[in-house]
Formats: structure tokens, C-alpha cells, sequence
């Protein structure tokens, strides 16, 4: 038997198995509670006790008012965090649709009253780069904090056919990638920031947002507050923009996931784009270790983020001014000090319809909904926040953000908000006593010393949430132990690097040993020991094996159960169908 008929056999058993198992099971559609319709009327469902975290009591009993399904657009920054938060209260009969889009998709849908609430990261403009209107259209809103976070920048860089994993770029070379003035990974700038190594000679492809996006608007912000020669003569004009001025090489993609799907594709070698931290992180793939003002490469773990952001500006100068209050004015993050600070780092907000006669969320159901969400949120799910590559909100931006829930109550007294405060909130940065403190910030760790400018690189990965330390009781986002161990590659004096990350390792001698450049891709094939023998040197890549991807674990799993099934199954339904026709004959005759 050929092994063509073979395999047309192997594939009649398995779909003769599927089918059995289609027509046994019942439908889980039957039991699944789809969300409604757009335009439909929400179904209203009796409150129950909301998820909160480990010591928040549940939403009280009494009073209650029944939830309705609300939806919401906008960002997709904040989006993997958003979609956890939702999965977490469905168990409690909140029932929230969030579709992304983009920021500015959100924002235009607030306007436009086809959306229950909008994400975005910048606030309403006036108008926009193009001279169009950029405002609420007279729809009442406040702004509401939901979540802190990182943009990073993500890309996929072989040396060989290994990926590099731990990657270091300065605030002014990545202006110029996003400007077109470096375009080859060679580029000298890029080796500096490296510590003199090098990298094959392939030209950069940067990976933009082709969508109205808060997350390009972010970057832009930071591009046109740090770098303005850079930008300025590149974009044409001072300012930030939601759409990225597409020029050269770049590509560009709808929403962070189209963004981060093209760098890691199998033609993505040579990519580089921006996207939340979390993206890469739930991707398991690297990002790029950004220069500080301290003079120190990090990447957007929840602890840099939270230390960048305790010199962000929040407006509270005016509760009565929607337009302005609680807006986040970053220039300080950019310029923070701290050896720990990630320089892009900042808030994500909620826009939020206040209005009692709202034409979209026109009931108390539908109020009521988006209170608990936003308690569940601000409180308990901020616990998430850092496993999913964000960080935490601190207690003043929780608290500021109660007193913008208090508002659906002022528009609709039937809305209960009974026991929802900073007393009943588990939130990981609260300390309980002082609204300027934040605990998360203080016990991040320092950077390890090869993350200084001029030493290093660290061999440790990054992607991982792991902070990059030489401090043996740093925190660890496993909850196992210390975090990443930090030793040098041909660093000199460190000490190997422990921990998931992988381990460095010093060069003889207490010095540097000189690299082995291949003259022709730039990149480092060996270096010499004091014995003239070359050595490969490994600081790059840490090569991921078959059988460590979880896919395809899960993958083959599921076919050697296809394939029981079949050899267990189908020998009986033969039987079965061959009696069944010997009946039929007999009794045709």
C-alpha cells in the first residue's frame, strides 16, 4: 500500500472520528452568552457580587441594580489588559464588549454616540494635525485612568539564524531609525550603543501604525519633546500626530497586533516597530533596552514604568474643566533621573459619558455596569497589571478616578456606589496611608551595572517582565524568587548571569576579550582568548529548541487524541453501518 493511500486513509479515520464527536457533544453555543447586537436592546441581568481581589469585599447585596451589556472602542494599547479585566467580571454578570481600533477611533466614536465609553491615550485635541475637529461634539465625559504602561519597541534581528535577544539603542539613534537617518543594522551608532558590537549588514525595516492611533501619538509626544531636531524637520511641523508619516522602508499595520504579527513573521528579519509592552511580552518576543538620562539601558518592566511616571504631572487644577482635568503632562518622565526610569512611559485613560440624558448609556443598568467594571478595574485588576507587561496605577490616580465614577451617580442617584473606595481597593501600590506614595516604585530594583552606558550588554533576555539586576532579592513577576540574573558577555568583572534569563559569562583575564567581526555583515563570529583561539560568543541569541515551543506542544497534543479517538471509535461505527445495510438488504428482499 502506497503511502499516498495511506495518508487518504489516516484522513478518513480522523474526520469520521470529528464527526462523531461533533454530532455527540452538545453545542457550547447553547449555553454561551453572546453579547448584543449593536443596536439591539441589552438584556439586563439581576448584579451580581463583582470580583475584586484577595482583600476587597464583593460589591454589597442590597440595592442593587441590574447590569446591561455596554460597549466600548479605542485603544489598542491597552487592549490585552482590558479584554483580561473583562474575562475576570463575566462570572459576575457584567457583560462588557470591547473592540479596539485605535484612539482615535474611540474618541470619534464618543462623538458620534455609538459607544458606551472610549480608551484612549491622549485626550481630546480641538482639532487634529489635519485641521479636522477632535472634541466630544457636545457629548458630556470626564476622563478616567485605567492603567500605566510602557510603549516599546519590539523587532526581530538574526545573527545567523538566531535571534538577538538583547538589543540596546539610545532615545536619539531610535529618533533616527523612526526619521530614516539610520537605515542599516550596521549602522555605527547602533554598535556604540552596544558597547561596540556589531550587527549584519541589513537594512531597517520600521513597523508603524497606519490607524489613528494614542499609541503612535505617545511616541510622537516623546519624539517631539526629546528629540525635536530629529522629528521636527522629519514630520514637517512641531507636535504630535495620531497617524505616523510613512516614508522609505516603513511598513504599516492597523492596531498593535497587526504590528507586533508583522515583526514576528518568518519574513519579519530586519524589523523593528512600537507597541504596549505587553504585545512582546505575551509574544515572547525581545524588546529594546532604551538609554535613561541616568546613563542606564532598560527596558518597560512594571517597576521602570512606575518609577518613570512619579515625575508625570497630573491637571487637577480645574474638576469642573473635563477637557483638562487629570490630563498627563510627561515632560519630567522624559527627563527622569532615575536609574530605573523607562523614558516612554505613561497612562492609558477611559472617557467616560456623565451626562443624565446620555443617548447611550441612557439607563441605570447600563450605569451601573460600567461603575463595577471600572471598581473591578481600578482595584483588584490592577493586581494583573504587571503579568500582562502594564504597571499598576497609584493611589492618587485611583483615587481621582472614583471621584469621576461618583459622576454617573450624580447624573443617575439610582446608581449604587456604596463601598467603593481607596479603603476597600487592592491595589499593589497602595501603602493605606499616603496618596503620593507608591510601593511598587520603591521596591524596584536597581539595574544591573552592564546595563550601564559603556558596559555590557547583559546576556539576559528582555521581553520576559523580569527585572535586569544584580540584586539578589529583587522581585520576580513568577513569584519564584529573585528576578534575572545580570552577568556580563566579555564583560570583564561581573558575575555570571543567574535565573531565566540565561547566564553571561566574563572573558579570561578580568578584560574584554576583542571581538571577531565578519568584515562583510558586521556581525561577531568569535572572539580571541589569550591564546589567539577563537571562541564563539554567544551574547546574542538564545536559540529556542522544537520541543520548548508551547504551540506546537499543545498542537501535537491534540492530534494524538484525534488519532485515539479514530483508532478507538471507527472500528465501531464500521460495524455499525456494515449490520445496518445487512438489515436493509435483508428486509429489501
Amino acid at each position: 500500500m502506497n503511502a499516498h493511500l495511506l495518508r487518504r486513509r489516516a484522513a478518513t479515520l480522523v474526520l469520521a472520528a470529528v464527526a462523531l464527536l461533533t454530532a455527540a457533544v452538545p453545542s457550547v453555543a447553547d449555553d454561551a452568552r453572546d453579547p448584543a447586537p449593536r443596536g439591539s436592546a441589552p438584556t439586563a441581568r439581576t448584579a451580581a457580587p463583582v470580583p475584586t481581589g484577595p482583600s476587597t469585599p464583593a460589591v454589597p447585596a442590597a440595592g442593587r441594580a441590574a447590569y446591561a451589556t455596554i460597549e466600548g472602542t479605542g485603544s489598542t494599547w491597552s487592549k490585552i489588559m482590558v479584554d483580561q479585566w473583562i474575562a475576570d467580571v463575566d462570572s459576575s454578570g457584567i457583560r462588557v464588549v470591547y473592540s479596539g481600533g485605535g484612539s482615535t477611533k474611540g474618541r470619534r466614536d464618543f462623538a458620534l454616540n455609538t459607544n458606551d465609553f472610549a480608551i484612549s491615550e491622549i485626550p481630546f485635541q480641538g482639532t487634529d494635525e489635519d485641521g479636522n475637529a477632535d472634541t466630544s461634539n457636545g457629548r458630556e465625559f470626564a476622563y478616567l485612568p485605567i492603567v500605566a504602561g510602557g510603549t516599546a519597541f519590539t523587532y526581530q534581528l538574526k545573527v545567523g539564524n538566531e535571534q538577538v535577544k538583547n538589543l540596546r539603542l539610545s532615545g536619539e539613534t531610535i529618533a533616527k531609525i523612526f526619521t530614516n537617518q539610520i537605515t542599516m543594522w550596521n549602522d555605527p551608532a547602533i554598535q556604540a550603543d552596544n558597547n561596540g558590537r556589531g550587527f549584519p549588514a541589513i537594512p531597517i525595516t520600521p513597523v508603524v501604525r497606519s490607524d489613528g492611533s494614542g499609541t503612535t501619538a505617545q511616541l510622537t509626544t516623546w519624539l517631539d519633546k526629546a528629540y525635536p531636531s530629529h522629528w521636527r524637520p522629519y514630520f514637517g511641523k512641531s507636535g504630535l500626530t495620531s497617524y505616523y508619516p510613512r516614508k522609505g522602508r516603513m511598513i504599516g499595520q492597523s492596531g498593535s497586533d497587526q504590528v507586533m504579527s508583522t515583526i514576528k513573521a518568518a519574513t519579519g528579519n530586519g524589523t523593528i516597530g512600537y507597541v504596549e509592552y505587553s504585545y512582546p511580552r505575551e509574544a515572547g518576543y525581545p524588546v529594546v533596552k532604551v538609554l535613561n538620562k541616568a546613563g542606564y539601558y532598560v527596558e518597560p518592566t512594571e517597576y521602570n514604568t512606575a518609577v518613570a511616571l512619579t515625575k508625570a504631572r497630573i491637571n487637577t487644577t480645574d474638576k469642573n474643566n473635563p477637557s483638562t482635568y487629570l490630563t498627563q503632562i510627561l515632560d519630567g518622565v522624559y527627563t527622569n533621573a532615575d536609574p530605573r526610569a523607562y523614558p516612554i512611559s505613561s497612562y492609558s485613560y477611559m472617557i467616560i459619558p456623565t451626562g443624565a440624558g446620555d443617548r447611550r448609556l441612557d439607563s441605570t443598568a447600563k450605569r451601573q455596569t460600567l461603575a463595577d467594571f471600572m471598581y473591578y478595574s481600578l482595584c483588584g485588576g490592577q493586581d494583573k497589571a504587571g503579568d500582562y507587561g502594564y504597571s499598576p496605577l497609584p493611589l492618587n490616580l485611583v483615587q481621582a478616578g472614583f471621584e469621576q465614577l461618583a459622576k454617573l451617580k450624580k447624573a443617575d442617584p439610582a446608581v449604587v456606589l456604596d463601598n467603593r473606595d481607596v479603603t476597600t481597593c487592592a491595589n499593589p501600590t497602595f501603602d493605606g496611608t499616603n496618596p503620593n506614595k507608591n510601593v511598587l516604585a520603591e521596591k524596584a530594583p536597581m539595574p544591573a551595572s552592564c546595563d550601564k552606558q559603556g558596559a555590557g550588554p547583559c546576556g539576559t533576555e528582555t521581553g520576559t517582565g523580569e527585572p535586569s539586576t544584580d540584586d539578589p532579592a529583587a522581585p520576580s513577576t513568577d513569584g519564584a524568587g529573585p528576578g534575572t540574573g545580570t552577568g556580563q558577555d566579555g564583560g570583564g568583572t561581573g558575575a555570571p548571569g543567574t535565573g531565566p534569563g540565561g547566564a553571561g559569562q566574563d572573558a579570561p583575564g578580568g578584560g574584554a576579550a576583542p571581538e571577531q567581526v565578519d568584515p562583510e555583515t558586521g556581525a561577531v563570529v568569535g572572539t580571541a582568548d589569550a591564546g589567539g583561539a577563537t571562541s564563539v560568543d554567544e551574547i546574542y541569541a538564545t536559540s529556542t529548541l522544537v520541543d520548548d515551543r508551547p504551540m506546537d506542544a499543545r498542537t501535537f497534543g491534540w492530534v494524538a487524541v484525534v488519532e485515539l479517538l479514530a483508532l478507538v471509535l471507527v472500528p465501531g461505527i464500521v460495524v455499525s453501518v456494515l449490520r445496518r445495510r445487512r438489515r436493509e438488504g435483508q428486509v429489501a428482499r
